[in-house]
Parts: structure tokens; C-alpha cells; sequence
């Protein structure tokens, strides 16, 4: 798994943000290597020097990240050569899903100040993730953060993960500036029916709230990602969530349905929620066959594509993020290992669906 933090030795004793460099510095945010070796390598930038542990063996240039001096760690929050970079804001929520892969903290360490000029840092023309927690839950400082980068780095894009739960009639013009014309946000929907999507999320009353919202981000005229987890509960109801989602719900930009991610809640629950589209495939099919013929976008995310039937293996993403992504051994001889998600890093190596079929 590719690590996303560094031990460090730095001055001062407030967290700062610095953008690591070989060369000449490309501003005033930047630290400079001025020695390196097998141990380590030195910095020197506008905070004063930064001592680092090992550096990462796929390259640390351009990096961002986040230095905590007091406990002498930093994180990468930011990796250039990557696409999938997410920057947790809070890890509070108000929802309590039965398979949430980070359960969530009543504490709420405030770094919007911190996160925003890290986005000013960010390579060219980057995407980058905001998640939780629930991150509108401080929507202010969410938005302002939005606005703020945006109006200095217009080139860059935001992929936002939301139970929304707290978009109201207040949002719709702030949300149609052109600040939120580069904003994705990624919002999920479980059932078609109250109850059971409420049971999901663990919150009595989301499922109509969740609809006041897409009321709002539709009169905005947001960018929404539909996301569905595929579990044992919801899945005899995907092709009826699929009707739901092409008749009440055809403004979304794509759907993306889900496999289970054997973490956190997930994790102990493993046997009582997964469901198994290597030996059913069915329910997933139908759902999909329903949503394409109504012209709804559809992708499949954390589905290897060797568990995935012929027909609908282009529609299976590579969607698991390169620092959390692992391949089986059998992976090695496949001729579109390129072009699949592979398996999450903590997922158990002896699991059904771990056991691959090279193509």
C-alpha cells in the first residue's frame, strides 16, 4: 500500500502546509531539497527546515503535505502523480450507515485554512476529492473553500462525497456561480423505498430530506454522481431502484454502484451485508440493462472485472484509489489487469471474490 504519511523533524510547532521540490522553489508555499541520502532528505522553505524520514520510493516531487511538527509526522495530502486525491475536512457525521468504511468521530479538528492552500499547491488541471465525516455539516467553510480556490486556481475540479442531508433554498444561486460549475458531487441513494434506505443510513427521515436537496442542486444546476452500495438488504431491489432512478432522478450526471469495502462497519458485518454478483449477477444486471436502455449513465465501482459477465465488463471502472488498491498473484498473466479496479488492500485474500480468473 503506498504510504501517505512521512515521519518528519520540523521547526516551529503550528501545522503548515509546504509543497516539496527539488530545484528552484515555484513559490513561496514550496521547500527545497538541500540534501538527501538513504536515511532521509532535508528541506528548506519558508517555515525553515524539514527533516524527512525515508522518502516514498514512487517519487515525493510536487508533493503536498501537511506538516505536524508537535508529533512529527506529516501527510501527503496531495501526491502529483496520482488522480485520487481525497482530503478528509471533518470526521463528524450525522448519519450512521451500517457499512461505513470510516465510522465517524464526535471531535472535529478544523483544517479548511490548511486544505485550501493545499488546493492552491496542487498540480495543473487536477480533481481533486473532498470527503468525511459528512463535509457540509460545515458547509460554510466547505463552500468558502470552493469559492476561495476557485477563484485563484479556476483550473482545478472538485469531487465532493455527501449524504446530503444540508442543501436547502439558501444554496441554489451561491451553488450556480461559477465557482461550482468545476464541482462533482458524489451522493448516495440505497432504495427506492423510505424505509429501507433510512434503515441503511441509519437515520430516520433521510430519504426525504435527501430529496429536498436534489430538489435544490437541480435548480442549482450541480453535478451529482449517484452512488449505490450493493448490499444484501438493497440488492433484490436494484432493478426498482434503477425504474426509480430513470424516472424521478434523470438530471444526475452518472449512477455508480458499489461493492462492499470490507472496512470499518463493514468489516464485522461482512457475512450479514455482502452480496456475492460473482455467483448472482442478476439483480445487478437487470438494474444495469434498465438504467442504459433509459439513458441513464451507469458504472460499476470495486467490481474486478474478471467477477463481472462479458457484456458488462466495460462498465466496470477502475475506481479503487492506486494507494489502497492491491492485485492477486493470478492478476499478473491478465491481459486487462490495466484497466481494472483490482481489490481494496485489507480485503481478505481467502474471500470469493478474491479469487480471480485472469482474462
Amino acid at each position: 500500500m503506498i504510504p501517505l504519511r512521512l515521519e518528519v523533524v520540523a521547526e516551529g510547532s503550528e501545522p503548515f502546509v509546504t509543497r516539496l521540490r527539488r530545484g528552484q522553489a515555484a513559490s513561496g508555499g514550496d521547500s527545497v531539497m538541500i540534501e538527501d541520502g538513504a536515511e532521509g532528505a532535508v528541506f528548506a522553505g519558508a517555515k525553515g527546515l524539514l527533516v524527512t524520514g525515508p522518502l516514498p520510493p514512487e517519487g515525493f516531487e510536487d508533493d503536498v503535505i501537511l506538516v505536524h511538527p508537535a508529533a512529527g509526522r506529516a501527510e501527503r495530502l496531495i501526491r502529483a502523480g496520482s488522480a485520487h486525491n481525497s482530503l478528509l475536512v471533518t470526521e463528524r457525521c450525522d448519519q450512521l450507515c451500517v457499512m461505513c468504511s470510516q465510522p465517524p468521530k464526535k471531535s472535529h479538528v478544523d483544517r479548511f485554512q490548511l486544505l485550501k492552500e493545499a488546493c492552491l499547491l496542487a498540480p495543473d488541471a487536477a480533481t481533486i476529492g473532498i470527503s468525511g465525516g459528512e463535509p457540509t455539516l460545515y458547509k460554510e467553510q466547505l463552500l468558502s473553500l470552493v469559492e476561495d480556490v476557485a477563484a485563484k486556481r479556476p483550473d482545478l475540479a472538485f469531487h465532493i462525497l455527501s449524504n446530503g442531508q444540508h442543501f436547502d433554498e439558501g444554496d441554489v444561486a451561491r451553488l450556480r456561480s461559477p465557482a461550482f460549475r468545476r464541482v462533482a458531487w458524489g451522493i448516495p441513494l440505497y432504495a427506492a423505498e423510505a424505509e429501507l434506505h433510512d434503515e441503511i443510513v441509519g437515520k430516520a427521515g433521510a430519504f426525504e430530506r435527501l430529496h429536498s436537496s436534489f430538489a435544490h442542486l437541480l435548480r442549482s444546476g450541480a453535478r451529482i454522481e449517484l452512488r449505490t452500495v450493493l448490499m444484501q438488504a438493497n440488492a433484490p431491489g436494484l432493478d426498482k431502484l434503477a425504474t426509480y432512478v430513470s424516472n424521478r432522478l434523470r438530471f444526475i450526471e452518472t449512477w455508480s454502484i458499489m461493492q462492499l469495502e470490507h472496512i470499518g462497519f463493514a468489516k464485522n458485518r461482512w457475512n450479514s451485508l455482502y452480496f456475492d454478483h460473482r455467483s448472482d449477477f442478476g439483480p445487478v444486471g437487470r438494474a444495469l440493462d434498465r438504467a442504459l436502455v433509459r439513458g441513464i449513465p451507469v458504472r460499476l465501482f470495486n467490481f474486478p472485472r474478471c467477477s463481472v459477465p462479458a457484456p458488462y465488463r466495460p462498465l466496470a471502472a477502475a475506481s479503487i484509489s492506486d494507494w489502497k488498491r492491491k492485485y492477486m498473484p493470478d492478476c499478473d498473466g491478465c491481459a486487462e489487469r490495466d484497466a481494472c479496479t483490482g481489490f481494496f488492500e485489507w480485503h481478505p485474500v481467502d474471500h470469493i471474490s478474491a479469487k480471480v480468473t485472469p482474462l
